[in-house]
């Protein structure tokens, strides 16, 4: 029914501003407090998109990508505080992992589990795309691709993996939102060692407290030319830089240019802007890609292909209680687990999101074990591709 982006965005802004208009009242209170708010905004744009009244693809879509994900990154790491993030320790890195062999050994089992699921007309393709989302699952697109002609996909077979990768990694991350939401009562409630994380978000406040001021036009003005002009010269700056092989390419170098210049200026007076609420609007940027995410998810394909959907799901369940046992055993915060896993799942892209849902400061934390990410993906896809191609000759 709406089509023309601009209409579009005025959509998805009131979805957001109602959402938060409504957590102010006491019922909002009481349903937010079960279920957090960032789960709503993924998910209403989703019925929206599914329901045809905003499109599940625009020209939208792709520009809060492009340009306020980078925007909202540099405003968020604006007043980084780099030493509290030293301090998380090993844990993080143990969780991290942990992710990581669990993706690659929960293909192979979920495909033993369910393979006779697998119709005979694609059942040569079948482990051949499994092997392509897992360099999906623990790089990223790149890897996805890298992995996919290594191991001789077809093109129809990485269309229909794409279904699957979107189908069942937009529900974990939506999972992994609520966590973002209930994260002291789950520690709570093993003990989990909170002390680097609260230290981290205890310093930022207090650094917050000490400069926080009524925001001026200049102030605003600032904060708006710093987050889309640190963008635009990441973007500049990433078509002129080479490939590194099928690990930091396009939108990696984006992401990691703007993460260094919010990190930068974190040492330097422009961090004073946080008092006037930088964080704030780097907030309002990563909401909108949160909805514009939840938009583009197309529910009614995962209908094409349920065998590999079930395949899918069985695998995400695996790594899923990899990751809570691991974190019970450890005594890990919840965060670790959500990170640790999106930095798998969803690559640079989604980490810091998914990182910043749980406190601003740690958004860099998801773009570092990202990175680690794609250069682990290609390696342990590979591994898990030996593992699949035997398990196909059973079948």
């Amino acid at each position: 029914m709406i089509r023309e982006p601009m209409f579009v965005l005025a959509v998805l802004l009131g979805v957001l501003a109602l959402l938060f208009a409504a957590a102010r009242t006491r019922p909002g209170q009481r349903l937010f407090g079960v279920v957090p708010m960032l789960v709503f905004a993924y998910f209403v744009p989703t019925a929206l998109s599914n329901l045809d009244v905003i499109p599940i693809s625009s020209p939208l879509y792709a520009f809060i990508k492009a340009w306020l994900l980078p925007a909202s990154l540099i405003l968020l790491t604006l007043s980084v505080d780099v030493v509290g993030i030293a301090r998380l320790g090993r844990t993080a890195v143990v969780m991290f992992l942990i992710g990581t062999a669990s993706i690659m050994i929960g293909g192979p089992l979920a495909y033993l589990l369910l393979g006779w699921l697998v119709p005979d007309a694609i059942a040569d393709e079948a482990w051949k795309g499994l092997a392509a989302l897992c360099g999906s699952w623990i790089g990223g697109g790149a890897n996805f691709v890298a992995v996919g002609e290594s191991v001789g996909a077809a093109d129809s077979t990485l269309g229909m993996f794409v279904i699957v990768d979107v189908a069942v990694a937009n529900v974990w991350t939506a999972i992994l939102f609520a966590f973002a939401g209930r994260q002291l009562a789950m520690d709570e409630r093993i003990g989990a060692d909170r002390r680097a994380i609260d230290d981290v978000q205890a310093r930022l406040e207090r650094y917050r407290d000490e400069t926080a001021r009524t925001p001026s036009l200049g102030d605003l003005l600032a904060i708006a030319a710093i987050g889309l002009g640190g963008a635009a010269i990441a973007h500049a700056l990433a078509r002129r830089l080479p490939d590194l092989g099928d690990i930091i390419n396009g939108f990696t170098w984006v992401v990691l240019i703007v993460t260094t210049i919010g990190v930068a200026a974190s040492f330097t007076p422009l961090r004073r802007l946080e008092g006037a609420g930088a964080s704030k609007v780097g907030s309002v940027f990563l909401y909108l890609l949160i909805a514009a995410i939840g938009a583009g998810a197309e529910l009614e394909k995962v209908l094409d292909a349920p065998a590999l959907v079930a395949i899918g799901a069985a695998w995400m369940l695996f790594h899923a209680i990899a990751m809570l046992v691991a974190r019970r055993l450890l005594r890990a915060p919840v965060f670790f687990l959500a990170v640790g896993s999106q930095a798998n799942v969803g690559g640079a892209a989604s980490a810091p999101v998914v990182a910043a849902a749980f406190h601003p400061a740690l958004a860099p934390v998801g773009i570092l074990l990202a990175v680690a990410g794609y250069v682990l993906g290609t390696y342990a896809a590979l591994a898990s591709a030996a593992m699949l191609q035997q398990i196909h000759g059973l079948w």
